[in-house]
């Protein structure tokens, strides 16, 4: 299965015209071992997870691995296809993106990076490009940016409890 956007790794870079943009930061707090925690979660979807997401499967993040989020609405759930575009893995920067694939309700990618500084300072960064998949996806557009911010704020929560 291919991506549903052309512009695979963007979130890396200078994010694409015609989308939506989203970038959403949070100072966890410091020092080397929150780091490697806060790493830690990032790389084994505990972020999604803390968000009230399910992951199918969820094995560890690792670039081309193909997984499905399940996000329950009420008595509804909804599954989104998505595939790891890339993975982050220095010294002070780990994390990685994922992109839509067919059956996903928006077109774009999503990053989650955790970071250290020189001052010792713990930051995660959601950063996403999307737009919507489909003509519902479409129609429930105000609903649609809703729900992709309260997840944003979930995730930004999750990287430590």
């Amino acid at each position: 299965m291919t991506f549903t956007y052309p512009e695979v790794g963007a979130t890396a870079a200078e994010l694409p015209v015609g989308y939506q943009h989203l970038h959403a930061s949070r100072v966890v707090g410091s020092g080397q071992e929150l780091f490697e925690q806060c790493a830690e979660t990032v790389m084994t979807w505990g972020v999604q997870r803390g968000a009230g997401l399910t992951v199918v499967p969820g094995d560890r993040v690792r670039v081309g691995a193909e997984n499905r989020l399940g996000l329950r609405l009420g008595p509804v759930r909804t599954w989104a296809p998505c595939r790891v575009v890339y993975v982050v893995d220095e010294p002070d920067r780990k994390g990685f993106a994922y992109g839509t694939m067919p059956g996903h309700p928006e077109c774009g990618e999503e990053s989650f990076i955790v970071s250290l500084d020189e001052n010792g300072t713990v930051q995660f960064d959601v950063t996403a490009f999307s737009r919507p998949a489909s003509w519902l996806a479409r129609l429930g557009g105000p609903v649609t940016g809703f729900v992709q911010r309260r997840v944003t704020w979930r995730y930004l929560d999750a990287v430590h409890p």
